[in-house]
């Protein structure tokens, strides 16, 4: 790895000075000599983007990363010392944060420092390591959201018949999806395509150019295990939510007007207004994950079928895109979970800015149970 002030540095800014025509200059001009090699011939065509796009760049990303550390920071901090906040469905939660979190503390630093240069200043081997930590950290997202939204059909759709979430259960999901995301991410290190610079040299990523079939097979399977089919069983599992969670709200309704009742709901009515506002707020999550991830995927499309001239503008916005949605979970929580809203208000009084947290409610997953109990009481 070369480092800034080296004798490769030097060579390089030399070059740099050397060019009396900037005219002529690519975008690849400014990269390091050894990642040349890295980077598609495609790339050449475009001339050096405007100082003023790294500077936009590098002050979007700062911003998310100060965001995302405080906002992930703090949901680790409060679900991890809250007793009633630790269950096995708020662990799933911590592994959420916990990604969001590590995502955005490795990403960000480097590519602040790579937009101030203008281009990627630390060599192959961290090229490799930095796209590694945004295939991993991204895919343990991607997972853990998806097994919350199983988490939520098993709970809230299957009620009473359900089996429990454990702990050793919470344990076991938070393994697999670690272990699955590190199967993706390892496998472009040995061979399965490559990790290369973007089109703006800032950040790497997946070599989408390429044209041979290892690298597009390799593409089509991420795309499908870590995009398609979990955003498959998140529809799947919200859909069914939301018909059973109206289902049962008409059922109460007719039953509560054959006698003659406004409501048939006592104690467990905020339970039941919590758990169905929290399946909304899972629904915002994900599509917020969705409208994240998806201009990602189009540039990796585009760039595998060459469906039109990528340039690496695109590459910027796509990256800083998916990277906020590190930044989407701790907010949406803060906002929608009223046991973390009371422990938030209680750890850090001056974010409560005089209001008061909400005096009793259910967390993630625990009001669901009521709402079936409800339904088949009011069936009886």
């Amino acid at each position: 790895m070369s480092v800034v002030g080296g004798p490769t540095f030097v060579a390089w800014a030399a070059r740099r000075v050397a060019s009396n025509d900037i005219s002529n200059m690519s975008v690849v001009d400014k990269a390091l000599p050894e990642m040349l090699p890295l980077i598609d011939v495609h790339w050449y065509q475009f001339p050096p983007l405007d100082p003023m796009w790294h500077c936009i760049q590098g002050f979007v990303i700062a911003t998310l990363a100060c965001l995302c550390i405080s906002g992930n920071g703090m949901v680790i901090y409060i679900f991890s010392t809250t007793k009633s906040l630790r269950t096995p469905s708020n662990l799933l939660v911590i592994n959420l944060a916990f990604s969001d979190f590590c995502m955005m503390f490795t990403m960000a630093p480097p590519m602040v420092i790579n937009c101030y240069f203008q281009t990627w200043m630390f060599g192959p081997f961290i090229c490799n390591i930095y796209a590694m930590c945004g295939s991993l950290f991204g895919c343990v997202s991607i997972w853990t959201m998806t097994v919350i939204a199983l988490d939520r059909y098993n709970v809230i759709v299957k009620g009473l018949s359900a089996k429990p979430l454990t702990f050793k259960g919470a344990l076991f999901q938070i393994f697999l999806c670690w272990s699955s995301s590190l199967f993706w991410t390892v496998a472009p290190v040995v061979g399965w395509s490559r990790y290369v610079p973007e089109g703006n040299l800032t950040a790497c990523g997946t070599d989408y150019l390429a044209s041979d079939w290892v690298t597009h097979s390799y593409l089509i399977l991420y795309t499908v295990f870590c995009y398609f089919l979990p955003l498959g069983v998140i529809v799947y599992a919200y859909w069914y939510i939301v018909q059973a969670v109206a289902a049962h709200e008409r059922s109460m309704r007719e039953q509560a007007k054959k006698m003659n009742v406004a409501t048939l709901r006592s104690g467990d009515q905020a339970n039941t207004s919590v758990e169905c506002k929290l399946a909304k707020v899972a629904m915002i999550t994900i599509t917020l994950w969705f409208i994240a991830w998806t201009p990602y995927l189009v540039v990796n499309v585009v760039g595998m079928y060459k469906l039109f001239n990528l340039n690496p503008l695109a590459t910027i916005w796509s990256s800083l895109f998916a990277k906020a949605n590190a930044v989407y979970n701790p907010i949406v929580y803060a906002i929608s979970h009223p046991k973390y809203k009371q422990a938030l208000y209680k750890k850090f009084p001056s974010l409560s800015c005089g209001t008061k947290g909400d005096t009793d409610a259910a967390s993630v997953a625990s009001g669901a149970t009521n709402v079936d109990a409800d339904a088949k009481s009011a069936n009886a």
